[in-house]
């Protein structure tokens, strides 16, 4: 099911937390962040809007790590239904995909609901100060199905690059911020949050 992001409040805190890497590690939001910002993406294995962005947000992710923000990634699927998404599941995937940035496993998914995350992918950027500066899409491209039609853009992850450079110049949040659109997060039976 396609869902979008919340589009939770600008300036908010980033919510703390101590998550399992793909080796095991636990990390916290301290462990990953850069010095001038952090992304928080949440995404998946399986879902065909990260599968469309995934080898150039990886290429993006290392651009803005030269820039000192970090990426994190975050996967909090009810790996019960969707066992594709699981943690040696995520582990191929990462190494696959050559993330050079942690790939986290939120089991218990209260991340995701902390981070008001609703869809795959969800990306969040925070400031230095780890406070909302823009969230929304990567892009304006989606997968092409028989029911879409593919739309280029002129700079793969030109909507998160755009804020990362508004951020990097010290300049307000983009006043213009589109939802990132993606499939629903899969919740445990029990764990729905009342927005999602």
């Amino acid at each position: 099911m396609r869902w979008t992001s919340m589009m939770t409040g600008l300036g908010l805190a980033a919510p703390d937390f101590s998550l399992p890497d793909t080796g095991g590690r636990l990390r916290s939001l301290a462990d990953v962040r850069g010095p001038n910002g952090l992304v928080v993406a949440f995404i998946c294995n399986h879902c065909p809007f990260v599968l469309h962005i995934v080898d150039p947000f990886v290429k993006v992710a290392a651009g803005l790590a030269q820039r000192g923000i970090a990426t994190v990634a975050i996967s909090s699927n009810d790996v019960a239904a969707h066992p594709e998404d699981g943690p040696v599941q995520m582990a191929d995937f990462a190494r696959a995909r050559d993330f050079a940035f942690p790939y986290l496993y939120d089991e218990s998914q209260s991340v995701a609901q902390a981070y008001q995350a609703a869809c795959t992918p969800d990306l969040f950027l925070y400031d230095g100060g780890l406070k909302l500066y823009y969230r929304g899409q990567f892009d304006a491209s989606r997968p092409q199905t028989a029911h879409t039609q593919h739309v280029p853009v002129p700079l793969p992850g030109g909507d998160l690059l755009a804020a990362a450079q508004s951020l990097l110049a010290g300049a307000p949040p983009p006043a213009e911020q589109r939802a990132s659109m993606g499939c629903s997060m899969k919740w445990k039976p029990g764990n729905e949050p009342e927005w999602g």
